[in-house]
């Protein structure tokens, strides 16, 4: 078992880490100032333009793509285990790092959607403009009046017309819509409402400017509207007519594919949220030698000490099992590595949450102002623990898979040990 990163992880991340130590963090102030000098603008700002293309010019683009996928040579080249601890150092500034490399959410997972399901012709439509990030995109499944943690529940319908697919129905928290760079919604909705309930769904493609198509509003988070990047839409469908052509895969094939857009989703997430916890420990080293209170530096106080202690813990902890998992998805496959998949979006989000939560008692009312990015990184954080499936739903289906684990922990076991690949009944979006 070796834990060294092989020679191209080392060479990416050295790569990065510079990126982000003199290009990124210096920008973050420079981004505030354009945001409160545009406040009613919901597109990139000037300065996320100049980091993409400094990023292009360092070949630091489209990094979460291997080489060997199904756009080949459009990839980024770094296998999941490559890209785990890239991703972990753009989660430092996570509101300009990823985007800044083309690496951010949700265009990575409509990218992942897209190369492997998609047909050529929808591939040099879509697919190419948002590799080369002339395009965003938006994934439109959740829906404010049904519980989205199951997708089944979705009530969009998706009805063929001839050669048309009309569309109805109302979505929301569609990220990134609100950007009028924004051209493409993947749509998911229900084909056939009396087909089995994993084969109801279908996904189509509906460029924005479609007629009955209203962008609603944008919504925020925790107050923060993430307006920098193209907000959170609501989204309604009024009798939206796209050709049957953009559908995408086959119909009654649109949970699978959900399935296989949101796992690797979520691994990414929990990379990058690890950085964003290495972001609030170094916050915390300087704010506790900086500040005295009861006549001693806070660094002095036992329990910034034991804080900071425990909080090492759990990143060394979770940082392992973020690799394990990146290491499984190219070696077995993202089904085979449900379980570990699952695992760190429950725990990773937790853990980092607690850990911004005691960063920001370190801080006492600057960490909740806006003087300082914790306020921020907490919210979206906390968020994590909703997005892509909420804890419960994870939960449960890991218990369920630990109660079908085929082998006694004394058996011999297989290369990972992995929880068997059983059917998960309402398996976690």
């Amino acid at each position: 078992m070796d834990f060294a990163p092989d020679a191209t992880t080392r060479r990416i991340t050295d790569q990065v880490r510079d990126f982000v130590q003199s290009e990124v963090l210096p920008a973050e102030p420079v981004l505030a100032e354009q945001l409160a000098a545009t406040p009613d603008v919901w597109s990139f700002r000037p300065v996320v333009r100049h980091l993409q293309a400094t990023a292009r010019e360092r070949g630091l683009w489209n990094l979460f793509l291997p080489p060997d996928g199904p756009v080949g040579a459009l990839g980024g080249g770094l296998t999941n285990l490559q890209y785990a601890p890239v991703a972990e150092l753009t989660g430092y500034s996570p509101q300009l790092a990823p985007v800044a490399m083309n690496c951010a959410a949700p265009d990575t997972g409509n990218m992942e959607l897209l190369a492997h399901f998609a047909t050529p012709e929808q591939r040099a439509r879509w697919l190419d403009p948002l590799l080369d990030g002339s395009l965003r995109s938006a994934f439109c499944m959740t829906e404010p009046a049904v519980a989205s943690s199951d997708a089944t529940n979705i009530a969009t319908r998706l009805v063929r017309d001839g050669d048309q697919y009309v569309i109805t129905g109302r979505k929301w928290f569609a990220t990134g819509a609100m950007n009028p760079d924004c051209g493409l919604l993947i749509v998911m909705g229900k084909t056939d409402p009396a087909a089995p309930r994993h084969r109801q769904q279908s996904m189509v493609l509906v460029p924005r400017d479609t007629p009955g198509v209203t962008v609603v509003r944008g919504l925020s988070v925790f107050g923060y509207d993430d307006r920098d990047h193209g907000g959170h839409a609501e989204i309604v469908f009024d009798d939206v007519r796209v050709p049957a052509a953009n559908l995408l895969g086959g119909e009654g094939e649109g949970f699978a594919m959900a399935q296989a857009r949101l796992g690797p989703g979520r691994i990414h997430h929990c990379m990058r949220a690890l950085g964003t916890a290495e972001r609030a420990m170094d916050l915390v080293r300087e704010r506790a030698g900086e500040r005295v209170a009861f006549g001693k530096p806070l660094a002095d106080q036992g329990v910034v000490r034991e804080w900071l202690a425990g909080a090492r813990i759990e990143i060394e902890s979770l940082r392992l099992l973020v690799l394990k998992t990146a290491w499984l998805m190219d070696t077995v496959g993202n089904k085979a590595a449900m379980t570990e998949i699952q695992a760190i979006k429950i725990a990773v989000p937790r853990a980092v949450g607690q850990i911004l939560d005691r960063a920001i008692q370190v801080f006492g009312g600057a960490g909740v102002s806006g003087d300082h990015p914790l306020a921020e990184l907490f919210a979206g954080i906390r968020t994590l623990r909703l997005a892509d499936g909420p804890d419960e739903v994870h939960l449960a289906s890991l218990g369920r898979a630990e109660l079908h684990r085929r082998a006694p922990f004394l058996d011999p076991p297989g290369p990972a040990r992995l929880a068997p690949s059983i059917p998960l009944e309402g398996d976690p979006t």
